[in-house]
């Protein structure tokens, strides 16, 4: 294997699949087969939830409400896609932990380093939910300091693209996919991989970030056998 202990980022939204809001059950438990199938095979799983599907907090702010205030009823949005998370792999017989980073002793563990990267030597799949447990900082820069904090080797971002482009691949057709960038060029280029907090300290701590479509199947595994999908930064 490629890879020995993962950060695996999903968005809130990867988590809808067809629907326009909320949780799509099929699209978390086709999530939950793609993880158990790599733990399976000794592979250390941490993985980030966004909260987009449920409550935003930079649109809450837009239309009036406090960025704070906002903020956190986002990052309690995480926690609900946490849960349902950790209840897929669950059914299919996985053992998780799931670690809030705001306490919330009735349904999950607080965020305690030595303890998630213990649950992770165990053989659990390690769930953070709440983001960073501070507003202001989006579930990417989560992704990116629990991965520095649990030390992985590498952040693999879950997303419906298969890569990162020279434009959105949605909205423009003429855009060109990179198989492989280094962080300069992604400054250089202005390309909107994760946010600028959560890039840099990827960067600063020499952490490469797999950008991917996690809605293909198998696509998971084969990153892990090292396969070169989607689009490497390093």
């Amino acid at each position: 294997m490629k890879y020995k202990r993962i950060l695996l980022k999903l968005s809130g939204e990867s988590l809808m699949g067809e629907q326009s809001y909320g949780i799509d059950n099929a699209r978390v438990l086709q999530y939950a087969e793609e993880i158990k199938a790599i733990q399976k095979l000794g592979i250390e799983v941490a993985v980030v939830v966004g909260g987009g599907n449920i409550f935003r907090g930079l649109s809450a702010e837009k239309s009036g409400m406090d960025r704070a205030q906002a903020d956190y009823m986002g990052m309690l949005a995480t926690v609900i896609n946490a849960m349902a998370l950790q209840n897929a792999l669950e059914t299919l017989g996985v053992y998780t932990r799931l670690l809030s980073a705001i306490k919330m002793e009735q349904i999950c563990e607080p965020y305690v380093r030595r303890r998630a990267m213990r649950h992770l030597e165990k053989g659990r799949v390690v769930i953070f939910g709440a983001g960073t447990g501070n507003p202001y900082f989006t579930t990417d820069s989560a992704a990116a300091l629990r991965a520095i904090e649990i030390k992985a080797d590498v952040v693999l971002k879950g997303t419906r693209v298969d890569g990162i482009y020279t434009a959105d691949p949605e909205k423009d057709p003429t855009a060109t996919k990179f198989d492989a960038l280094t962080f300069d060029e992604v400054y250089d280029r202005q390309l909107n991989v994760m946010d600028m907090t959560a890039f840099t300290l990827c960067d600063e701590n020499n952490l490469p970030i797999i950008v991917f479509d996690m809605n293909k199947e198998n696509n998971l595994m084969k990153l892990i056998q090292g396969e070169a999908i989607g689009t490497l930064v390093k």
